[in-house]
């Protein structure tokens, strides 16, 4: 069973096939670290090429069974703009017109959830109906990966186009979710590993050590998960009794009071704020205003750090949250119980790669084609249907 694979980064998405049995013909990748670290780590002919222009040896990339895809997923990502006319989300529409170019037996793409929400559906719909007038039969898969054993909270799509003449049922098998722990064992002497404690009484340092398993810095969220920036004085700024109520307030009104439909949240008027607090409260609210806790907006006042979350905590006992290209950071992601980001060699693992992957290049490219990935064992999970799609069942 042969396959192509565009998108194809470092080659998350070809291990889990390769795993299965299938052997590549070519993957193609602009990114030129993706096609080093492919070309080091997979036996198969990569290209460094932009695939807008098309396949450089399209006549070559006939005749086969499989094509695979996970073109970038930044445009439809809510960790990012999700800007409905960012350029690359018309790189779905371009996999299948690719792919009816090729016309292979089976067709998978990957992308994220986001892909299918709102006005950025248009570009899922344009990818599953150019292939459903190809004479395709299309399929979309949601799928979870800790509902396929895996150690991490990664929500993704997987659309299966087929014309094989063979019809199966799309019902994976759900598993146990894998545990932090369960996959970050034994890592000394392995290749990128390299673990960098945060500096001893520096700020990371000192935030890092108030946030427990499980936790993260948040002032808009309130909870045991929550570390709000004023329970950490000795970096933010001690507070007041009254103070820590006022902020407390205004965690809870700004999103309880809206004013507008968008958004997370909406500044809180000085006349709800008085109305509250009564005739101290603008004492209270510029003494907060000094202290940086607290700005003025729009005609009222808003918490100063609005992000919904840094220095989160993984936990062991629990699946790591989904792996991004600021996993090695510790502004954003902190070891279980160390005080410092992951490794490169934890975030693979996390993602599914095994040990005898070797990332190359700078570090920061490292993380980034970790984060991009599509996790190997989501593309062995993929592989299972394309072989019943093409009748291979064992």
């Amino acid at each position: 069973m042969k396959y192509i694979s565009l998108f194809a980064g470092c080659g998350g998405f070809d291990l889990g096939l390769i795993g299965h049995g299938f052997s590549p013909i070519a993957a193609y990748d602009c990114d030129c670290d993706a096609v080093l670290n492919y070309r080091a780590n997979i036996d198969g002919s990569v290209h460094c090429v932009d695939l807008r222009e098309g396949l450089p040896n399209g006549k070559q990339a006939t005749n086969v069974d499989v094509l695979i895809a996970g073109p970038p997923c930044q445009g439809f990502s809510t960790a990012g703009k999700r800007l409905v006319d960012d350029e690359r989300n018309q790189l779905l529409p371009l996999t299948g017109a690719l792919a009816r170019q090729v016309q292979p037996k089976v067709m998978v793409v990957e992308n994220v959830a986001g892909a299918l929400s709102g006005a950025h559906a248009k570009y899922w719909m344009e990818l599953n109906e150019g292939m459903r007038s190809a004479g395709y039969k299309t399929h979309t898969m949601v799928c979870q990966t800790v509902d396929i054993g895996m150690a991490q909270l990664r929500k993704r799509v997987l659309l299966f186009a087929w014309r094989t003449g063979n019809e199966i049922r799309f019902e994976p098998e759900v598993k146990p979710a894998g545990m932090l722990k369960d996959v970050l064992g034994g890592l000394r002497g392995v290749a990128n590993h390299e673990p960098r404690p945060l500096k001893r009484d520096s700020t990371e340092w000192k935030i890092a050590q108030h946030v427990k398993q499980g936790q993260k810095l948040s002032n808009v969220r309130g909870g045991a998960n929550a570390v709000a920036a004023w329970d950490i004085p000795e970096v933010f700024g001690a507070i007041t009794a009254d103070e820590r109520t006022v902020l407390e307030l205004l965690r809870r009104l700004r999103r309880q009071e809206r004013q507008r439909d968008c958004g997370d949240a909406d500044p809180v008027s000085m006349g709800r704020l008085e109305s509250a607090l009564g005739m101290r409260f603008k004492a209270l609210v510029n003494s907060l205003i000094s202290k940086g806790y607290v700005k003025k907006v729009d005609g009222g006042v808003d918490l100063v750090g609005t992000f919904n979350g840094k220095y989160r905590r993984m936990a062991w006992n629990e699946p790591s949250s989904t792996v991004d290209t600021r996993f090695g950071s510790p502004r954003y992601f902190l070891h279980p119980t160390q005080q410092r980001g992951f490794s490169v060699r934890e975030a693979a693992r996390i993602q599914g790669f095994c040990d005898s992957y070797k990332f190359l290049g700078s570090e920061m490219a490292q993380y980034r084609l970790i984060g991009n990935a599509v996790p190997p064992p989501l593309g062995a999970h993929a592989a299972k249907f394309i072989g019943q799609l093409l009748g291979h069942n064992g």
